[in-house]
């Protein structure tokens, strides 16, 4: 598997302290990393959108699935995971090689909001709209057809979907474009 090494210097990436992640798809309901607390956050700037094409984990080069990236305008609603200094570099290998297999996401320190009012930076991955992997906006009817059709190594695109949606929900998180795909899907 790639790695997308000239984006992003692990090393040089790390804050002093704890650390802050900003789940906003599969982190929020399979994080794969240890962390001593986590929130609801809500990150501005950027919105949720099933918006990169997908051609290991949820689809394949022939039948590229879609799966979640955080693209321009907006806010997104997610869970920021606090980090122990010491988990720090174990945590942002295990991101790194997760979330960095191409440069389609680009990895970022950007404000996010916990609770009310408290402000964190946090890491977080968006996504690079000039790159061959962005699959801009859809419509509804296109998502659906993609996602009920694609399947990689960790699985139908489907499960993907339906987990997030699920996820959103418990957390009281209403994202009705996503929730109208589910419910074609059904």
């Amino acid at each position: 598997m790639k790695r997308c090494a000239s984006r992003w210097n692990l090393h040089s990436a790390l804050p002093s302290g704890d650390l802050w992640i900003f789940g906003y798809g599969s982190l929020m309901w399979r994080p794969g990393f240890h962390y001593v607390q986590k929130e609801l956050a809500r990150l501005y700037g950027y919105r949720r959108s099933l918006c990169v094409w997908c051609h290991e984990h949820r689809g394949t080069p022939s039948n590229p699935g879609l799966v979640f990236g955080l693209d321009a305008g907006g806010s997104c609603s997610g869970i920021a995971y606090r980090v122990a200094d010491c988990e720090q570099r174990n945590v942002l290998q295990y991101l790194y090689e997760r979330e960095m297999i191409n440069p389609v996401y680009v990895p970022r320190w950007l404000p996010i909001r916990l609770g009310q009012c408290r402000k964190v930076r946090a890491l977080t991955f968006t996504t690079d709209r000039s790159h061959a992997q962005y699959a801009g906006h859809l419509s509804e009817e296109q998502t659906a057809l993609v996602v009920q059709r694609a399947c990689g190594r960790s699985g139908r695109n489907v499960d993907y979907l339906t987990n997030t949606v699920t996820r959103l929900a418990e957390l009281g998180i209403r994202d009705r474009f996503l929730m109208r795909i589910v419910a074609t899907l059904a």
